[in-house]
């Protein structure tokens, strides 16, 4: 097998043998709908250097792409993400190298959040430690009800204070530090009721539960979507006056939009918006 090069980050390359599948499979549909495929199934899916620099690569190729209205992110196998590498991870024992991982890793995080379209986290499996961050990070969340999660480094030694970050973003605080502490894990009726997760289903019913959210994005003009999101994230680490002064100006550009014009004639009008070709 030929071996190659990958870059991961800063200092940080990933050998990779060219006749490996692929870590991340990519899918699109002709609505614009972008479904990508944690495939690392033998290791749980678990985010080795390879997979967090592919996901980076192909997160920005998304962000430049106006064709794009939707992201799903699942995994095949079992798992939906266990998490880091370990084993990798246990191979460089060096705070350079850590310190170099973990950035890359938050980078990539933080370019799901930053997309101008939607992300939602199809979890079929487990999704432990930085996988429960994944879920956590990506916008929107559907599980399986045989999913469950848990922050569960701690159990090893090592708090998961990177996947704290978002899962604190998520979910009520003491239950938050109580998932951090205890690396306990959680059903996913657990998780839909503490805000981590939106919606469960049963396991032949998980990508109807999926198509549901995806169909009624997708009916919204791209454009109004992209704006609240950017100003959902932004004012929410905003204080609250700063947060309304944000969200009066996001409002206030938006409704001079095309789409928003219409769709507000057409509810004067009482008759459905005919969005403009540039707001599909």
């Amino acid at each position: 097998m030929k071996a190659a090069s990958v870059s991961v980050g800063p200092g940080l390359t990933a050998k990779v043998c060219a006749t490996e599948e692929p870590v991340i499979l990519r899918s699109q549909d002709t609505r614009g709908v972008v479904t990508f495929t944690l495939n690392r199934p033998q290791a749980f899916n678990a985010l080795s250097e390879a997979m967090l620099a592919t996901l980076q690569g192909e997160l920005d190729a998304i962000a430049k792409d106006e064709s794009v209205r939707v992201v799903v992110l699942g995994a095949e196998g079992k798992a939906f993400c266990a998490g880091h590498d370990l084993k990798e991870m246990r191979a460089t024992p060096s705070l350079d190298y850590y310190e170099r991982l973990f950035v890359q890793c938050s980078k990539m995080m933080l370019t799901m959040q930053h997309l101008p379209v939607p992300v939602i986290a199809r979890v079929q499996g487990i999704a432990t430690a930085a996988g429960c961050q994944l879920v956590a990070m990506c916008d929107l969340a559907v599980a399986s009800r045989t999913a469950r999660f848990a922050v569960s480094g701690v159990k090893f030694g090592l708090f998961c204070s990177a996947p704290g970050v978002a899962i604190s973003r998520n979910i009520l605080r003491k239950a938050a530090f109580e998932m951090l502490v205890t690396g306990e894990f959680i059903s996913a009726e657990e998780a839909r009721a503490c805000g981590l997760i939106n919606r469960v289903a049963e396991s032949e019913h998980l990508d109807a539960e999926v198509e549901k959210l995806v169909a009624s994005i997708i009916s919204k003009p791209r454009v109004a979507v992209a704006m609240g999101k950017e100003l959902f994230y932004r004012q929410a680490e905003l204080g609250i006056g700063a947060a309304y002064e944000a969200a009066a100006r996001s409002m206030a550009c938006n409704m001079m939009d095309d789409a928003a014009l219409e769709g507000v004639q057409a509810f004067i009008e009482k008759r459905p918006p005919r969005w403009p070709q540039s707001a599909e």
